[in-house]
């Protein structure tokens, strides 16, 4: 799906759009949630694991949360059966060895509790003070987790699933919310390799991340050909652009470097309306039902995903609300390339008011209202 654009240009507002098939305007979620924050998802949404749940689905996430930690908020008091996770991004804790990131941060301090870690000095950028968790339903089983061991432990999960759907001849969600490209990367070693004394080189572990997340999706790959492939569908996509700032640990936009923007020195990609910090790469599998080797051009949202699947699995959402997702049924299985006529944009925090809708597609055209003017600090490294 070549023309295919996260819901907004952050974290938390897409997931949210994701799951709700509605705009961060609509569903309450307009900026990223915080370690601090008490709130999350209004709990007045309906999502998409619970609507499933509600016909006969087992629902499961592994993965990055986001949309509220504390409460009802979480993700097993939102339609899902199983979670396992870290409750927001990876870069929001401390960890004893911490990865790849800018600024570099330090590793939790080794005085105090293992949950609340007070350093001595707060390194610039960097969360200090809270060992990142590691969530099993609603209990830390790790904290502050080891970043360079997560993937084998989703992976696990992931197959674990899958498999155990299959035997019980029970029809599964499984949404897995990776951050192998976010900050701070921290690609698996080899098993007799320590985090600390045998790292990728500075220049490669970007590359590596993203060989190790292909690895994990992969294995689920592997998983759902061996059970059930006739009827599992696959969806992969993304929540954003690459987050410039992080230079070299980033990733690239492509040819979307919005031209206009950069040659006034503003920036492209996470967090911005242009078609660098929303378009990302997305491919969509069901062997037998989806033709191989085809393309869509069609004008596609992740808020797609949410009235797709439901139709998909003959389930109708509540009508007392408006979503903004349509069904791409006859796009995935028939070929059809008519999406939305008109696909607008939040802003994610560049410019003007979060939330607000500050660009609209169609066809091939593109209307700024607010074009913004997000500056990239200045750093020593080189964006590769």
């Amino acid at each position: 799906l070549t023309d295919f654009h996260s819901p907004a240009s952050t974290c938390s507002p897409s997931r949210a759009a994701i799951l709700t098939g509605r705009y961060g305007l609509r569903n309450g979620v307009t900026h990223n949630f915080a370690v601090t924050s008490v709130a999350g998802l209004p709990l007045s949404e309906v999502t998409l694991p619970q609507l499933l749940q509600k016909v006969g689905y087992y629902t499961a996430m592994i993965g990055k949360w986001h949309l509220g930690h504390n409460g009802p908020y979480g993700p097993t008091n939102r339609g899902f059966d199983y979670y396992l996770g870290i409750p927001y991004s990876n870069d929001m804790g401390c960890t004893d060895v911490p990865g790849y990131n800018l600024p570099h941060c330090l590793p939790c301090d080794s005085s105090g509790t293992q949950v609340i870690r007070l350093k001595r000095s707060v390194h610039g950028g960097c969360y200090s003070k809270v060992g990142l968790p590691l969530v099993e339903n609603s209990s830390i089983v790790e904290q502050p987790l080891d970043l360079w061991t997560l993937t084998e432990q989703y992976k696990s999960a992931a197959t674990r699933i899958i498999r155990n759907a299959r035997e019980l001849g029970q029809p599964y969600l499984l949404y897995i919310a990776l951050a192998h490209m976010h900050v701070p990367l921290a690609p698996s070693l080899p098993p007799d390799a320590s985090a600390t004394t045998c790292r990728p080189a500075d220049s490669k572990v970007y590359t590596a991340s993203l060989q190790e997340m292909d690895s994990l999706v992969g294995a689920v790959k592997s998983a759902s050909d061996d059970t059930d492939k006739d009827n599992t569908l696959i969806w992969f996509t993304g929540d954003n652009g690459p987050w410039e700032q992080k230079c070299q640990y980033a990733g690239r936009v492509g040819p979307f470097v919005g031209k206009w923007q950069t040659s006034r020195g503003g920036g492209s990609a996470k967090r911005t309306t242009w078609e660098g910090g929303h378009r990302v790469p997305t491919v969509a599998y069901w062997p037998g039902r989806i033709p191989a080797n085809t393309t869509s051009f069609a004008l596609l949202s992740g808020m797609d995903i949410f009235p797709t699947l439901l139709s998909l699995a003959g389930v109708t959402p509540p009508s007392d609300r408006r979503y903004d997702g349509i069904d791409t049924t006859n796009i995935l299985l028939h070929g059809e390339q008519t999406g939305h006529e008109f696909l607008f944009h939040p802003n994610s925090g560049a410019a003007g008011k979060f939330g607000d809708l500050q660009t609209v597609r169609t066809g091939k055209h593109k209307a700024f209202y607010i074009t913004g003017n997000l500056r990239l600090r200045h750093l020593v490294y080189i964006y590769g």
